[in-house]
């Protein structure tokens, strides 16, 4: 028998022709009240009044609605009255007094820049839904040589999947077979694919263009790194920046301050101006209209909401508007090296030996007793002598760790030391062909010592590489005026050799993580707003401490829980960008808050000169607050 397919139940956020209805259930009731409003204006004369009051009556209902149920929870919740009541309290006003066409415009306006404002909102939610929507929810399992579909929620570290070209990563995970070419624009916002070999980490959520691979799961999907970012985006869609906090504290003194005003405004002029009752009453309705702070309510959000979704789509996670707002005020920034500047990875850039004769003997040796540990200098050794012809394997016995120092161990009845300078006599690596480790460490380069019973046999000169951005991405700073500062553990001569490749302005040298947070800390009393930008477990107390903490994607778990900010790509000029991101959102903030106050303040003077009619307050005021929302909707766009 044929498997029937269960049919899902209708619901009011099903699609119609690619419609939302749910969604749109605001704009919707804007355009239905609009539509009573037009009806009404039409044929107003040929109309019985009573037909005349049902349709306003309508327009108030439906479009007013959500706004009204809004107003009167947020009231009851928070004990406070809101602009929703505001509008509420004028267009009722104006129906009482005969100005039915007027105050249903009121509403309907006020329902439109609602269903923009809620459009800010769906369409920021929007980024994060068609974020989860790319990452698949089954995963093809290889078990016992069979293959088999799962749910990924059923995968475990060390699971094996296959996956195909043209499909979805569902986890992460390491390739132990097979060699493809990777979209990872999900992840990191760059648009060119990225070859990936053996031995590297694939992401849940990218797409593999070109070839089959096997990849083993090194994470739960709960813990991906795809996860982390919809899980952070999600964090800052919620979190208000201190303008935004600011102006809804603002917002209940100053609709206090309106209602007390307009309550006076319905009986002075009369007294003091001779105005008639019908004229003062009307001012006063017009006044309640045009001094509501919509506009300025509406200056904040839905900017902050735009400029956190155009930072996410580009490989910047903010974990909140008040990180944004801070980015663009910050005087310095102090950077980590290793993962940060540099790749993290060291490479073999010298190798000199006592002997032109025991060179082949040495990289034999060297390679051999380095395979036997996992330090990050002893893989770049291995991975330097792997590349190299006729380098043999020998036979290591009892090897030991030096820690601090190296290691030694030995091959064939002979015992060879490697390690640091000292760990083979200072004196002698000093003196070693003719001083060779001077002019080295000037380089920026870590030097490793190979001895025997005879002294020193040989060295190897290693560098982490400045990454080829890191110094692009200082100058840009530079220019800008922040100033940059490295702190790094390693010796004064090569952490002065690599701020001096990078550009910086400054760097400390030898410094632990307690250190790096005195000088955070240091860097804060002279520069009022610093930045701190890391990659590892001993960069996070830093992070924590500077104003704003900017982590590696790449990074430790801790540091991108710590961070602020979070580069997914390691890509440093994402910094001076996610700046100028900042200042365009500040810039925007402040250019609707002060067209806000500016209109507000027009508006209320041609009122009081009576030269002001309530449907034109009517449009200027909600006009006002849809233009701020449409020129906060302008951060949307790179």
């Amino acid at each position: 028998m044929p498997r029937k397919t269960a049919q899902k139940p209708f619901r009011n956020n099903c699609l119609i022709s690619g419609f939302k209805i749910k969604e749109h259930m605001e704009l919707i009731a804007a355009i239905l009240s609009g539509i009573m409003i037009l009806t009404a204006w039409v044929w107003g004369n040929q109309l019985p009044y009573s037909i005349f009051v049902t349709l306003h009556i309508l327009a108030f209902v439906i479009g007013g609605f959500a706004k009204a149920k809004e107003g009167i929870q947020k009231t009851m919740a928070e004990r406070e009255l809101n602009v929703e009541m505001l509008m509420i309290f004028a267009a009722i006003g104006s129906a009482l007094i005969g100005y039915w066409t007027e105050g249903a415009i009121l509403i309907f306006i006020f329902a439109l820049s609602g269903a923009l404002e809620t459009y800010t909102m769906n369409k920021s939610q929007r980024e994060i839904s068609s974020l989860m929507d790319l990452q698949p929810q089954e995963a093809l399992r290889i078990k016992n040589g069979e293959e088999e579909l799962v749910s990924i929620n059923q995968l475990h570290i060390g699971d094996q999947i296959l996956i195909k070209a043209g499909e979805r990563v569902p986890s992460d995970g390491t390739i132990i077979k097979g060699r493809t070419t990777i979209d990872e624009s999900a992840i990191t916002g760059e648009s060119f694919p990225v070859s990936k070999e053996m031995q590297e980490e694939v992401f849940a959520g990218t797409v593999n263009i070109n070839g089959s691979i096997t990849v083993e799961i090194t994470k739960p999907a709960n813990e991906t790194l795809f996860q982390k970012i919809i899980t952070l985006v999600q964090s800052a869609q919620s979190e208000k920046s201190p303008s935004q906090l600011f102006i809804e504290r603002f917002e209940g003194t100053y609709v206090k301050a309106v209602l007390v005003v307009v309550a006076i405004m319905m009986f002075l002029p009369h007294f003091v101006f001779g105005w008639s009752w019908t004229d003062t009453i009307y001012r006063a309705m017009i006044l309640l209209v045009v001094a509501s702070p919509c506009a300025l309510v509406a200056s904040i959000m839905p900017a902050t909401l735009s400029a956190i979704s155009t930072g996410a789509r580009n490989g910047v996670l903010f974990k909140g508007g008040v990180h944004l707002e801070k980015l663009s005020h910050l005087q310095a920034i102090a950077f980590d090296k290793t993962g940060t500047l540099t790749n993290g990875k060291p490479e073999v850039t010298d190798l000199i030996t006592r002997s032109d004769k025991e060179v082949a003997e040495i990289l034999s040796i060297l390679s051999s007793i380095e395979r036997e540990s996992n330090h990050p200098i002893a893989q770049a050794i291995v991975n330097y002598t792997n590349m190299l012809p006729d380098v043999e394997r020998l036979e290591v016995q009892h090897m030991q760790d030096i820690p601090g120092s190296g290691v030694t161990a030995e091959i064939d009845g002979v015992t060879w030391k490697i390690g640091k300078p000292g760990f083979l006599g200072k004196e002698a690596a000093e003196s070693f062909q003719n001083g060779v480790l001077k002019k080295l460490a000037e380089q920026g380069k870590t030097v490793v010592f190979i001895g025997d019973k005879y002294g020193i046999a040989g060295l190897v000169a290693l560098k982490d590489t400045v990454r080829e951005e890191t110094k692009d991405a200082i100058q840009v700073l530079r220019k800008n005026g922040v100033y940059t500062v490295m702190l790094t553990g390693d010796n004064e001569t090569t952490a002065e050799a690599i701020a001096k490749e990078a550009g910086m302005d400054n760097y400390v040298a030898e410094c632990l993580p307690e250190e790096k947070v005195q000088e955070v800390k240091l860097l804060r009393k002279a520069y009022e707003n610093v930045g701190m930008v890391g990659d590892g477990i001993n960069d996070a107390p830093a992070l924590a401490t500077a104003n704003v903490g900017i982590a590696m994607g790449a990074g430790t778990d801790v540091a991108l829980e710590t961070a602020d900010v979070v580069l997914m790509k390691n890509d440093l000029p994402k910094i001076a960008e996610a700046i100028q991101l900042s200042e365009r959102m500040n810039k925007v903030i402040k250019q609707n808050v002060v067209f806000s106050l500016l209109v507000i303040m027009l508006l209320i003077i041609s009122n009081f000169l009576q030269v002001l009619d309530l449907p034109l307050g009517v449009i200027g005021h909600e006009g006002s607050t849809i233009l701020v929302i449409l020129n906060g909707l302008r951060l949307l766009k790179t």
